[in-house]
Parts: C-alpha cells; sequence; structure tokens
C-alpha cells in the first residue's frame, strides 16, 4: 500500500477544519479534557500553545495529511521528563490511527533525545491490540487534570 500519510505544522491547517474537526462530538467521546467550545480564538490559541513546544523543546505535535486532505493531529509533548504521544483523528480518519502512529514511533527511534515513549489514553479507549503488539507495556492509570487515564510505556532504545 502506497505511504500517502504526510507530516506538517498545524499552523497550515485552516482553522476551519481544525473547529469542525475538534466540535465533532465522537472526538469528545474519547477526550475527557476536551470541554470548551472550539472556535477560531480557540483554535489560534491551540497552535500557539503547540508552535511554542516546537521552540521550547525541538518537537510538537503536527497536522497530518493523507492524500493532501487534513486527517488529524498529534505528536510528541514533553510532559516532564517523558515525551508522551498523542493522536487526534477525525472520525472518517480513525482508520489511519495505526499507521500514523508507526510513522510517528519510527521518528521517535530514529531521534536520541527520545529513550522511550508514553500514550495517555481514556478508559473509553478499548481497542488496545495495536498499541500492544508494538510493543507498549501498561503502566498504570494516573491522573491528569481531574480524569483518569490509561498510561503505556514504549521504550524506543
Amino acid at each position: 500500500m502506497k505511504d500517502d500519510v504526510t507530516f506538517a505544522r498545524l499552523s497550515s491547517v485552516a482553522p476551519t477544519e481544525i473547529v469542525a474537526h475538534m466540535s465533532d462530538p465522537r472526538v469528545a467521546k474519547h477526550m475527557p479534557l476536551l470541554t470548551m467550545t472550539w472556535d477560531a480564538k480557540t483554535v489560534a490559541e491551540f497552535v500557539a500553545a503547540k508552535e511554542e513546544c516546537w521552540s521550547r523543546d525541538g518537537l510538537g505535535h503536527w497536522a497530518f495529511f493523507s492524500e493532501g486532505r487534513y486527517v488529524g493531529w498529534g505528536g510528541f509533548q514533553k510532559e516532564g521528563a517523558e515525551w508522551d504521544f498523542g493522536l487526534v483523528l477525525r472520525p472518517d480518519d480513525f482508520g489511519l490511527g495505526t499507521r500514523i502512529s508507526r510513522q510517528a514511533i519510527e521518528f521517535a527511534i530514529a531521534d536520541d533525545r527520545i529513550p522511550y515513549v508514553t500514550f495517555l489514553l481514556p478508559p473509553s479507549r478499548t481497542k488496545l491490540g495495536a498499541l500492544k503488539r508494538m510493543g507498549a507495556i501498561y503502566v498504570g492509570n494516573v491522573n491528569y487534570d481531574g480524569a483518569t487515564f490509561l498510561k503505556y510505556r514504549l521504550e524506543t532504545e
């Protein structure tokens, strides 16, 4: 299968695309911290915060495209000493999750700064087979901003 997934900076996505994506109730179902209404201001603040990660850490979140079409966002964000990987796809593109994750993990394996990657998943995420097949190990439940998440860790060295 042709690899048609590309990564770009979030600033390359039209704000209306991100508003539509993040306003979809099917996305909110798996994001317990998604409590605000998304509008142009929210997107501008979100993109600025993600760009700040790039400036501060030299790595951050990307926009993902399949055949030139925006399908979601995600990437690596430094949480204390750990690099956490997050992925938020449009519902019609959930099937690209494994493919995008594998591409991103290949990036992490090649980056000496990232000895391991963590994943924080809401308990609503019950299909975890792909994550386990990649070699991620369940660490335990963690509380983050008042919500419970399942924490996994994947060694990249």
